[in-house]
């Protein structure tokens, strides 16, 4: 597995629990511009490789920005300024990224893969998009690229769009339009059904000092919000990457709205017969199961 993400306190979590799923063989992690800008994310992802006792996985500098258009929006307001909640201080030291660049890095761990690579986008897909485009014949080594991000519906950052799709919609269309590589998406109201609630950050607090601390990231994200429920959003689709079948799929083909109205970063269904490509949207049936499942595995 690859992790391509923007950490985030949703992404701490996904990221511990990837590293603790014994599943999956986690190659890279590569870190982005998206909640926080980049000067931020590269050593929160550092953090949390030491956190999790993996300082042995690659890691990765990813974009600065967006393909074509920058990015203005952050999410500091939901993941404090140090993108983890106020709580990157009390983390390790980071350990520190490979030389080159994120893209080369993603590369490398193709080339040298001896069986199909997950590849999971958890923040914006600049980079993802980027190797898509600039290493074609690398594709048939990677097995599927799940996705958190998009809205069927609602929005979080417009009416329209959900954040990581707005943050570069350029690139959400490259991936989701392409057809030699299987995805999967995990929208937003599949991630904002699988909220947890007080009991479960305290289960998760108790489990050990590395749990503590994601869930005091976490206890911070709902003193931000006023929420009694926090949405796990990016752990929800790390969930179906080391346990594919957790969640339930609907082939649909999907569009991004790449214009400057104010349905730019929507993500757009075409539920007409035979897609150029289709997307598997994945959904949660059984709440409670999915919750208890990633709290399994965060626990280790």
């Amino acid at each position: 597995m690859i992790i391509d993400t923007d950490p985030g306190v949703d992404d701490a979590v996904a990221i511990v629990l990837a590293l603790r799923s014994p599943e999956v063989d986690v190659r890279a992690v590569v870190a982005s511009y998206g909640n926080v800008a980049l000067d931020r994310t590269l050593p929160n992802a550092g953090r949390l490789l030491a956190l999790a006792g993996r300082p042995d996985v690659p890691l990765g500098t990813g974009a600065d920005r967006p393909l074509v258009h920058r990015l203005e929006q952050r999410a500091t307001h939901v993941h404090g300024v140090d993108g983890l909640g106020g709580r990157a201080a009390h983390l390790p030291d980071p350990v520190g990224p490979v030389p080159g660049s994120g893209i080369a890095l993603m590369a490398r761990v193709l080339q040298e893969a001896t069986e199909p690579v997950t590849i999971a986008a958890i923040g914006p897909l600049t980079d993802t998009a980027l190797l898509l485009a600039t290493h074609p014949e690398l594709a048939e080594r990677i097995g599927r690229i799940v996705v958190m991000g998009g809205a069927i519906g609602a929005g979080n950052v417009t009416g329209a769009a959900e954040f990581n799709v707005h943050a570069d919609p350029e690139a959400a269309h490259r991936v989701f339009t392409q057809a030699e590589v299987p995805v999967a998406l995990v929208p937003l109201g599949t991630t904002l059904a699988c909220s947890a609630g007080p009991d479960w950050v305290a289960a998760l607090a108790a489990a050990d000092p590395a749990c503590a601390e994601l869930a005091a990231m976490l206890g911070g994200y709902l003193d931000r919000t006023g929420s009694d429920a926090v949405a796990l959003h990016d752990a929800i689709a790390l969930l179906d990457c080391v346990a594919p079948g957790s969640l339930t799929a609907e082939p649909v083909g999907l569009a991004v709205d790449t214009g400057f109205g104010p349905a730019r970063g929507a993500t757009v269904p075409d539920r007409g017969p035979g897609p150029a490509a289709a997307v598997d949207v994945l959904s949660a049936p059984d709440v409670p199961a999915v919750l208890d499942a990633v709290l399994d595995r965060l626990r280790g």
